[in-house]
């Protein structure tokens, strides 16, 4: 059982995974501090000094020291653009990967070949014997 378990882990496939997801956590850091530290603060200099970050709506107001109940739309904002960013790079990425994954294979799309000249003559034959 431990052998086949030492087999499974030293696989590529998961050692692959197990890097990617490093490396994704590792990215969606930078990603996430890109969009906080850079992306909303130019935003909210353009957009007259808001923060999107403290954009709510307040269902119900703050009564004695029970506290406000808020739909916090800033930072769900926030957290679409960290989205969109991270999932943006990663089809990049990927893209990038197949492109040389299949240069390295050798693999060549050929478009659609013409039949030859040959091929067309026998179809036009076959379809006369048909009638």
């Amino acid at each position: 059982m431990l052998k086949d378990f030492k087999e499974f882990a030293v696989k590529g496939n998961v050692l692959d995974l197990a890097v990617g997801v490093v490396i994704g956590g590792a990215f969606g850091k930078i990603v996430t501090s890109l969009v906080n530290d850079i992306i909303m603060p130019i935003a909210g200099a353009l957009t007259g000094g808001i923060n999107f970050t403290y954009l709510k709506f307040v269902i119900k107001p703050a009564y004695g020291s029970v506290p406000a109940v808020t739909l916090n739309y800033g930072a769900f904002i926030q957290n679409v653009i960290d989205f969109l960013i991270v999932s943006f790079s990663i089809f990049l990425f990927i893209k990038l990967i197949n492109k040389f994954k299949i240069e390295k294979e050798g693999i060549v799309i050929k478009e659609e070949e013409k039949p030859s000249k040959e091929a067309l003559l026998l179809e036009e034959i076959r379809d006369l014997l048909k009638k």
